[in-house]
Order: structure tokens, then C-alpha cells, then sequence
């Protein structure tokens, strides 16, 4: 018998459902919360009374693209964590209501590693064991994948994500939020003529702070004797900062695939969707040999098909929640 879920993603400002049918995406439905750019950034109180009001037509718009009723559903899956405590109580607490109304199984995601689950819903696909580059909004971390249930963090950030050196780096130019896709856009019509520092970090971990406040004062320098210099400059300035964030995220890649031992290399997250970072995988493709995995631009973001993704496979193997489940901002 087929094995039919239902998955909802809420940890953040998009609210998203899909439907999974042995693996296969069936339908995938995202309503981003554009009026974060209000302010500049997500605002949680109002990510979570978005949620309320979207999460009811997007799972019925899943189940009517998917042509879907919804007792054909043998399972709900839910990211429990990491994320916006708000946002994620939402999708827990309708996935919980859904599987008991139903009398069906519920489980819980883990939205990191359904990023990198993301690399298994279209072929070609990774071979064990692999490493994955994950970057998204709040979170920078290089995994080493065992098996879909076997997931070691070996280097992760230990202050800002790259996600969030872009937004706040884009924030001091005068872009809107979120300024990662404009900076990627205008770095398209610029060069990398300014040098910006790269961070002497042990191991595998990342530090984005520190390269944040070395664009500031340089901004600062720069606008004290000309102050048209953004305007004049930003495309050189955001294709400097771009090449600065990659090369970091990729020479730790490189010194962590060198250490394992291993050619398999996947990316993953909302920052995976950065043509500069694609194209530098591209790059190291041919000059490390590496065999690269990169999802489409619409399952690196968050979306609800990674969350099935990785509750179908959880559901083969036993792994349920119970109604104690509770959300949890953080891994834990």
C-alpha cells in the first residue's frame, strides 16, 4: 500500500504544506510573509499570527493540487525544531490536531536535517556517506551523512550564519529586506576589487561577525570622504562581499573533505540558492573532483516537501511522535 503524508513546515515566516506519496512529491505549497520587509527583518509575534491565518488554506491547497482527500493520509509530518518558538507551536499544534483527528501516525522533523534531505527528493541523488554545506537564514553547519538517520554536525557557526551576514551586511548599503537575493543580484554586475578579511577559525566551525564589522568600518572610512560611495560602488561592493561569504563557506567545505576523505558534496538551505555559491560548487567540482548535489532553487528554501522528505523516512523506520510532542527553538 502506497504511504501518503502530509507535511507542514512553519518555522520561520513561510508557511508551507506538501504532500508525500512514497517519497514522491505530490504537491508543495509556500505563502511567504512579505511584510517582514516592514522592518527590515522577521518579526515573530507577526510570523506567528501569519501562520494562523495561512496554515488552514495551504494544507488545503496541497491536498487540491495533490488531489488528495484527506483520509487517504497515513501520516503528519512537522518540523518541531529548530526555529521561531511561535511559528513552529503553530504547524505543531495543527499537525497534532490533524493526526488525532485522524487516528494516524505523527512525526517530528528536524527542519536541519530536512535540508539536507532536500538533496533526495529529485535524482540524481547523493551516495553515502556525504558531506553537506547547509546555509540558511540562522544557520551555517557542514554535516557528515552516515545514512538518512546517521546526520554528524562537524562545523557550525559560532556566532552569525552567512544568511545573516548578508541581511545585516545588506542592511548598512541601504538594501531591503532580505537583502541576500539583491546582493547576489547586483554582485552579478560587479567585481571583486575590495579585499575584506577572512577569519582564522579552527576546525570546521565558521565566524561571521567579525567579517560584518570590517565591511562597517570600511564603509564608514570610505563615506567620511566620499559620501556617495555606496551609491557609486555598489555593485563592486556587493560582488567583494559575496566572493568574501563564499570563500569562507568553501574553504571550510574543502579542508573538511580533504579530512574524511570524501568526494560526495551536497549543499543545502536558503543560501544554497546564491548563484555565487552554486557556481563556486561548480567550480570545485572540477578542480577537486568532487560529485556535487544541489537541490532546485524552490526545495533550498523552506518548504514542506524537504519536511516529507524526511518524515516518509522516518515513517519506514518506526520513528513517531506522540500528542506530548512539544516545538523547541533549539536541537535539542
Amino acid at each position: 500500500m502506497p504511504i501518503t503524508i502530509l507535511a507542514i513546515e512553519s518555522s520561520c515566516d513561510d508557511t508551507s504544506a506538501a504532500i508525500i506519496r512514497d517519497g514522491k512529491v505530490l504537491s508543495n505549497v509556500v505563502s511567504s510573509q512579505e511584510k517582514h520587509a516592514l522592518w527590515g527583518g522577521v518579526v515573530p509575534e507577526v510570523a506567528s499570527r501569519e501562520h494562523l491565518r495561512l496554515i488552514m488554506p495551504v494544507v488545503r491547497k496541497a491536498l487540491d493540487d495533490a488531489k488528495v482527500e484527506i483520509f487517504e493520509l497515513d501520516a503528519v509530518g512537522i518540523t518541531r525544531a529548530p526555529g521561531l518558538l511561535g511559528s513552529l507551536h503553530v504547524g505543531v499544534s495543527f499537525a497534532k490536531s490533524v493526526a488525532l483527528a485522524l487516528d494516524i501516525p505523527l512525526i517530528d522533523v528536524n527542519h536541519m536535517d530536512a535540508h539536507i534531505m532536500a538533496n533526495f527528493i529529485e535524482d540524481p541523488v547523493p551516495d553515502f556517506p556525504f558531506l553537506c554545506l547547509t546555509v540558511s537564514g540562522g544557520h551555517t553547519q557542514i554535516s557528515l551523512v552516515r545514512d538518512f538517520l546517521d546526520i554528524e554536525i562537524v562545523g557550525s557557526t559560532i556566532d552569525d550564519a552567512a544568511g545573516e551576514a548578508f541581511d545585516k551586511t545588506g542592511k548598512v548599503l541601504g538594501l531591503d529586506y532580505p537583502s541576500g537575493p539583491m546582493i547576489d543580484k547586483l554582485a552579478q554586475k560587479g567585481k571583486n576589487i575590495y579585499s575584506f578579511p577572512e577569519p582564522n577559525i579552527p576546525g570546521f566551525d565558521f565566524s561571521f561577525s567579525g567579517l560584518k564589522t570590517s565591511i562597517l568600518y570600511f564603509l564608514k572610512k570610505e563615506m567620511s570622504q566620499n559620501p556617495h560611495f555606496i551609491k557609486e560602488n555598489i555593485n563592486d561592493l556587493c560582488a567583494s562581499v559575496q566572493d568574501r561569504i563564499v570563500s569562507i563557506l568553501m574553504n571550510k567545505l574543502v579542508k573538511a573533505t580533504h579530512h574524511f576523505n570524501i568526494r560526495e558534496v551536497a549543499l543545502a538551505g536558503g543560501v544554497a540558492a546564491n548563484s555565487g555559491l552554486r557556481n563556486a560548487m561548480q567550480e570545485m567540482q572540477m578542480k577537486e573532483g568532487w560529485n556535487i548535489y544541489i537541490p532546485r532553487i524552490g526545495f533550498c528554501t523552506d518548504n514542506a516537501a524537504m519536511i516529507g522528505q524526511q518524515a516518509y523516512i522516518k515513517f519506514k523506520a518506526g520513528l513517531f511522535a506522540d500528542q506530548s510532542m512539544e516545538a523547541s527553538a533549539r536541537v535539542g
